[in-house]
Parts: C-alpha cells; sequence; structure tokens
C-alpha cells in the first residue's frame, strides 16, 4: 500500500501504516500516568502561581484561557496552546508549563478551544487567534511586553503556534499589528494535514476537507513575513512526526525556521516534560526565544 513519502500517485493510502503513525496513545502505553501526573502538577500551579482562571476571550463555551502574572514588568508573553488532536485534553492539564515558562521570567497565557467535530480545525485556529489577540491587548496588566509574544504548541498546538506566527493579524483585526506573534515553538507539531484526513480514528472526527487541508496546513502556506519557527520533536516519536519537523524547515526556509531539531530519548508525551524541565534543551530553546 502507497504511504505518504513514497512517489504521488493516485494509490489509496496504508491506512494501518497512518494509524501506526499518528495514535500516539498506541505508541505510549503509559500516556494516561502523564495525564495524571499533569493534572495533579498543574493544580499545585494554579494554586500559588498569582493568576486569573477561566477567563473569556470570546463568546464560545470554551473559549476561556488561565492568565499567569508576570514575575517582573515588561516581561516576555508566552501563550500555551494544548494538544489533543483538536479533540481532547484540556488547559488544566497544561498549567505546569505556564510555571516553567514563569520561572523563565515570562507572564503565561493557556487558551481552551472548541473540539472538533461541533468545530473544523480552521475555526478552531481562529479561536486560538482571539486568544492571542487577548494576550496582546492584556499583556501590560499581566506585567508582559505586548510586543514580545511568544506562541508554544505542543502536537495539535504546535500546529496552531505555526499558524498563529503565520497570521496576517492586521487583516484578522484592524486594530492589531502586522507582527502581533514575534516567535513561536512547536512542539512535536502536525504541519500538514493531508495524513489525517486518511487516517481512519482521526477523520471521524476532524472531517477535514481537501480545502481546509490546503488552507490550514501551514507547510502549504507561505512562509512568514517575519518572525522565527523553532520545531523540534522527540526522537522517539513515529517516522511521520519526524517527517513533519523536517517539513516545515523545507517549506518556510532555514531563515525561518534555524531549528528543526529531533531530541533522543523523548516520545510525544515526555517531550513535554522536557519543555519544562529547566536544562533541558528543549527549555533552553524556549528560553532563547523569550529573550529576544
Amino acid at each position: 500500500m502507497l504511504r505518504l513519502d513514497d512517489a504521488h500517485c493516485d494509490a489509496m493510502p496504508d491506512t494501518q501504516w497512518l494509524e501506526r503513525m499518528y495514535n500516539n496513545r498506541m505508541r505510549v502505553p503509559e500516556h494516561a500516568d502523564y495525564f495524571v501526573r499533569w493534572a495533579a502538577e498543574s493544580a499545585r500551579v494554579r494554586k500559588h502561581l498569582t493568576s486569573e482562571l477561566d477567563v473569556p476571550y470570546g463568546n464560545g463555551p470554551r473559549e476561556t484561557l488561565d492568565a499567569f502574572e508576570a514575575p517582573r514588568k515588561n516581561a516576555p508573553v508566552v501563550v500555551f496552546i494544548h494538544g489533543g488532536y483538536w479533540k481532547a485534553l484540556d488547559k488544566s492539564h497544561h498549567s505546569f508549563v505556564a510555571a516553567a515558562m514563569h520561572e523563565a521570567g515570562a507572564a503565561v497565557v493557556v487558551p481552551n478551544y472548541g473540539f472538533c467535530p461541533r468545530l473544523t480545525i480552521p475555526e478552531i485556529t481562529l479561536q486560538v487567534a482571539r486568544a492571542v489577540a487577548w494576550a496582546w491587548r492584556n499583556a501590560s496588566r499581566l506585567g508582559g511586553d505586548p510586543q514580545r509574544i511568544t506562541v508554544i504548541g505542543h502536537s495539535a498546538g504546535g500546529h496552531m503556534a505555526a499558524m498563529m506566527l503565520a497570521c496576517a493579524w492586521n487583516v484578522f483585526d484592524g486594530d492589531l499589528p502586522p507582527d502581533v506573534v514575534k516567535s513561536a515553538l512547536g512542539v512535536s507539531g502536525l504541519y500538514d494535514l493531508e495524513p489525517l484526513m486518511h487516517t481512519p480514528s482521526l477523520q471521524e472526527v476532524l472531517r477535514l476537507t481537501s480545502h481546509q487541508v490546503h488552507t490550514a496546513s501551514p507547510a502549504r502556506l507561505p512562509s512568514p513575513a517575519q518572525g522565527l519557527f523553532y520545531s523540534v520533536v522527540g526522537g522517539q516519536e513515529s517516522g511521520e512526526y519526524l517527517r513533519l519537523n523536517r517539513l516545515i524547515q523545507q517549506a518556510w526556509g532555514r531563515e525561518r525556521v534555524p531549528v528543526a531539531a529531533t531530541l533522543t530519548g523523548l516520545n510525544h508525551f515526555s517531550i513535554l516534560d522536557a519543555l519544562a524541565q529547566p536544562g533541558h534543551r528543549l527549555n533552553s530553546l524556549a528560553r532563547e526565544l523569550l529573550e529576544r
């Protein structure tokens, strides 16, 4: 059966192979342990950091965010976008990432967003853009500098982090400058949606169309006019995730994507722990973007 990295032809994709490539919970049998630990660590963080929780940024039922004040004035601002294939997980699982970025000196905003199939991926992406616009408008009262916004996303969130760097912000909202997002970090990001359209367990919920694939795949869009994008993936992740990590650099060029790194020993979930671990290369890459 044809695989998506083979020569282009009209043969049907190998759906069983795609399931093996994109079913991260199957690839990491202990995935539930990560979710339990993240939720517990995040609950502790929300008790100790100064924050505003469940703040509306739009009118949708899941258009809320948690905002964590910076430890100092004029700090960088991080918007962290969680993963879950646009159909699962919650901001409440990810406050532990906010703690790590707070330790790096940043104000942090962690939004929720709606899920497929009630919403399409382009609609969810617009929700996240509204959350980033909220961060720009409210950065100062969080102790942050609205001119220093970095978006970090994991998995589906990595896709949306790339989309935020590529966003024409002054077209999205005429009150915004064209360069709201100065840099972005994609952690195990999904930069081409076409394989997901052929992965039965995902397409059943995502309901992607060819038009959505072409308009909402970062690797199919022109390179952003400004900013930096760092892309990282775990060395234990599937061949498709490794390919997508290379693909975004190939599509946008090394000037825009100077880092496309594979981090040894990490799977699709442990890589998020690495982001929160001071001294780890991934944490250092995030800090590097914040210090620009």
